[in-house]
């Protein structure tokens, strides 16, 4: 707050875990200049959506909850357009809230103070006209004692606008002394010490004398604490906190949630992010086929699954079906891998997929599976595609159109929008394309790890790790794209839509294998039905990792 009241500090950077105040912040500053410096403001949030949400459930509160605010803001009316839940006018200036999607609203009116929330949200440009922080920014150009504040969680390295705000700021951390030898310290994940499979017994360790700080002792301590820039100041403000700093969250709760989080690198990013406060780096652009290739196991389906999804994808001459066994925690087994060649223009290749779909599966374990769950892609033979899945839709054979961009969730809900009417779901394809990546660099069998049979050939995983990640710059900044590296890349589509598929279905998988134990326990020889409709969770679709 001082460094947004300070004439010499132009703008302020704020890179943070999530839940530790940085709205909070908005909102203050924002009632400091209503109440001492009338000035106009404008408060940038990632959509329009957000934007009014924002000043319904917070703004509008806090004036309503101070008396000072109160006298100086009228309330929202409907006749007066000075005053609505997106623009409010007050002696001296005026508070206007807008999405970072909206160019026309970041490209009106002159503004002193610009607060930027959650800019790693930003889409890459505002419809046509560029960067949205810097359209934001170019508002401010006639006021010379101008601010511009930014706050984010950052998401991942090299295209983290917070990060890059941060990286040129002079870089300020919180550091706090030690109780006990009083020397300061910039608190740090790696210094968080426990017993293994006790995350009661955690404790923050001194770098300086090894002391175990409780975590009373940690609040204290951070209490006493101080800010120091680690670079030298140019105009521009930088502060950094993770979730060490946060008193509302304990070391316990945090172990706890890391102890989780480490399963799956998609889970594991999520904490890196919203807890430890830094941007992910992935451990490598591509996959190495060979090694996939090299790890196949010899088995034709394997007891532990519990339901099977399948993807397909239409070309041109053929039909390719992927079908994937999942287990407990989203362990996965590659069934089959299916290619019906002939025109899928005429109904008899359509016939066979039907077949494909309508196989029925069984365990060593004697237990019977079908597929419950498909995704057919309709970017070719678009009305074919409707034609089969219409009729198939409550067996969940659906039509799906992939939706390229990052931070898209995986699944949606279904529009009708076609000249079918045929619900058609749009599929995150880049999100589920680094979901997919992610569980392919897992070593270890068990929570998320992928298996493939002796009977897929190489080629089989030259498509499945086809494309990798590129950084690009567009208009002046960067974005992440996925892009092609060898001619076929149908492996990896099957599979993403295999993983839609699954996502869509929404099942709970611990419920699900409980059923089947206790059929097999009951009456081994009868066949479980695997319908779905009785353990699917309360939510009507299953969020993305990255949503």
């Amino acid at each position: 707050m001082d460094s947004i009241n300070d004439p010499a500090i132009q703008e302020v950077v704020v890179m943070s875990c999530s839940q530790v105040g940085k709205t909070e912040i908005l909102l203050n500053a924002i009632g400091y200049y209503i109440s001492y410096a009338p000035s106009p403001i404008l408060m940038v949030q990632p959509t329009l959506e957000m934007a009014r949400a924002w000043s319904q459930d917070r703004l509008a509160p806090m004036i309503r909850d101070s008396f000072i605010l109160q006298d100086r803001v009228a309330e929202v009316k409907s006749k007066d357009s000075g005053n609505t839940v997106l623009h409010k006018i007050f002696d001296g200036g005026h508070i206007t809230a807008c999405g970072a999607n909206s160019p026309a609203s970041l490209a009106s009116r002159p503004i002193k103070i610009v607060l930027c929330d959650e800019i790693d949200r930003y889409p890459p440009t505002a419809g046509t006209e560029g960067n949205p922080v810097m359209l934001a920014k170019r508002r401010s150009a006639t006021f010379w004692d101008s601010k511009l504040v930014m706050t984010s969680t950052p998401t991942v390295k090299g295209a983290s606008a917070i990060e890059e705000a941060y990286e040129q700021s002079d870089q300020r951390k919180f550091n706090v002394p030690c109780h006990k030898c009083r020397k300061l310290q910039v608190l740090k994940w790696s210094n968080v010490k426990w017993k293994k499979n006790e995350p009661d017994t955690a404790r923050y360790i001194c770098e300086h004398c090894n002391t175990a700080w409780t975590d009373f002792q940690r609040v204290q301590n951070i209490s006493k604490g101080k800010w120091k820039a680690t670079e030298k100041f140019n105009g521009r403000a930088g502060f950094f906190l993770n979730g060490l700093y946060s008193v509302w969250v304990t070391m316990e709760e945090a172990v706890r949630e890391f102890l989780m989080a480490k399963k799956m690198p998609e889970t594991l990013r999520v904490f890196v992010n919203t807890y430890l406060g830094e941007s992910w780096e992935d451990e490598g652009e591509r996959i190495d086929d060979l090694g996939l290739f090299e790890r196949r196991e010899d088995y034709q389906i394997h007891n532990d699954i519990v339901l099977l999804t399948a993807g397909v994808d239409i070309q041109d001459d053929r039909i390719e079906v992927e079908v994937v066994g999942w287990g407990l925690e989203e362990e996965t087994w590659s069934i089959d891998y299916h290619i019906i060649f002939g025109d899928p223009s005429a109904n008899n290749i359509w016939q066979e997929l039907d077949m494909i779909l309508t196989k029925t599966y069984e365990l060593p374990n004697k237990t019977k599976l079908k597929i419950v769950s498909t995704c057919i892609d309709s970017g070719h033979h678009t009305n074919m595609v409707y034609k089969f899945c219409k009729p198939r839709y409550a067996r969940r054979v659906f039509a799906i159109k992939g939706i390229g961009g990052e931070g898209k969730s995986i699944a949606s809900r279904p529009n009708r929008n076609n000249i079918a009417k045929v619900p058609l779901f749009s599929i995150g394809v880049d999100t589920a394309k680094e979901l997919i990546y992610s569980r392919l660099r897992i070593k270890d069998c068990g929570t998320g790890y992928c298996h493939f049979p002796k009977k897929y050939n190489e080629e089989y995983f030259r498509q499945l790790t086809a494309e990798k990640v590129i950084t690009k710059y567009r208009r002046g900044f960067k974005k992440r794209e996925w892009v092609l590296m060898r001619p076929r890349n149908e492996a990896l589509d099957c599979r993403v839509y295999a993983v839609s598929a699954f996502i869509l279905l929404n099942a709970d998988l611990n419920t699900i294998a409980q059923r089947q134990k206790k059929v097999q326990t009951n009456n081994p020889n009868k066949v479980n039905p695997n319908r779905l409709k009785h353990y699917q969770k309360n939510s009507n679709f299953a969020k993305s990792w990255n949503d």
